[in-house]
């Protein structure tokens, strides 16, 4: 693990520490696990934005994607007679098409990518919304009345205690840890957010590798809207709308620059879970109501940015230099022995 990941790990543990002390009841199982299960889909859609982000890009429209995938699954199976699992398969191909449409405009037309996910995440919102007026049910009320294999998937415990959702979670964090960090793909989108230009000179199709992180990162909402409508039981065009500033939130505090070039699927996943058992920490633990929870978690992210900005300027750097030198030099003096 890096300095940062183990950083943002002490972290987790004094939250967890700190919540355990004021309520004793946080430390249950149960409890512990549901404190990130409401918050899975930001968790697992962070994990991909954050390939998205190393190679300088971004990612905002992935909020309007989940809503976009909720509602074609509903629609779909509702509407059309699909079976459950074949809509959640059509919403999850639509939302990578989504997403390498996204990415062709970025690589081949050089389009800023914060422009291009902005106009995205108006365009699939308005089409979800579309979507859902084909519906014989009214879009304000969802469509519900899944079947209950579909309805219980999210909401099962493996040994009555740990969430199915949060197993999804660390299979896909595994997934993309081994895609980023051990292979020649992962290499390949550092390289790019380093250098795009010498990547591209040592043979590098630096567009390819560009467009296919927004398709992993469109795939990635449409896994999370399936969870996040099998977990509610109603799909909504609307589902996603206020995930996306915890997204970027996630990655950033976990490590990733916005320059690009720099990032950790670890640090990106530690970062997911400080947020999700800080959210669910206050109000149980503090009884900090939930329409303030915002403020803390925006808090921590300008102390954190600010902290690693600072530690980053020169005059900071020669004096922790020279600090450690002189630790160094007391360390290395003969030791006297008095008689």
């Amino acid at each position: 693990m890096k300095r940062w990941d183990l950083t943002l790990l002490v972290i987790l543990i004094l939250e967890i520490c700190i919540f355990a002390y004021a309520n004793p009841k946080f430390l249950m199982p149960r409890v512990i696990f549901g404190s990130i299960n409401d918050i899975i889909p930001i968790c697992i859609i962070s994990l991909f934005v954050t390939m998205v982000m190393i190679t300088a890009g971004i990612d905002i429209q992935a909020g309007a994607v989940v809503g976009l995938s909720s509602i074609i699954v509903g629609v779909t199976w509702q509407d059309l007679g699909l079976n459950i699992w074949v809509a959640s398969l059509v919403a999850i191909i639509i939302a990578a098409l989504v997403g390498l449409l996204t990415g062709y405009i970025v690589a081949y037309y050089q389009v800023q990518p914060m422009v291009v996910t902005l106009g995205g995440s108006f365009l699939y919102a308005g089409l979800a919304l579309l979507i859902s007026t084909l519906s014989s049910t009214e879009s304000y009320k969802g469509i519900s009345g899944f079947p209950e294999s579909f309805v219980n998937f999210a909401s099962y415990r493996i040994g009555g205690v740990l969430p199915v959702q949060v197993v999804v979670f660390l299979v896909m964090a595994a997934f993309a840890w081994f895609l980023l960090h051990k292979t020649k793909y992962g290499r390949k989108i550092f390289l790019i957010g380093i250098n795009q230009n010498a990547a591209e000179y040592s043979g590098i199709n630096t567009r390819f590798i560009i467009m296919s992180t927004y398709v992993l990162s469109g795939i990635a909402a449409a896994v999370s809207g399936i969870l996040l409508t099998s977990y509610l039981g109603t799909a909504k065009s609307d589902l996603g709308a206020t995930i996306t500033l915890p997204i970027i939130t996630a990655v950033v505090l976990g490590g990733t620059l916005m320059t690009g070039g720099k990032g950790s699927i670890i640090g990106t996943a530690l970062a997911a879970v400080i947020i999700g058992v800080l959210k669910f920490g206050l109000p149980l633990c503090f009884r900090v109501n939930m329409q303030y929870l915002d403020i803390p978690v925006g808090l921590l992210l300008l102390i954190v940015i600010s902290a690693r900005a600072l530690s980053n300027r020169p005059e900071v750097i020669v004096f922790i230099s020279n600090l450690k030198k002189k630790l160094d030099s007391k360390q290395d003096l003969p030791l006297i022995k008095t008689t």
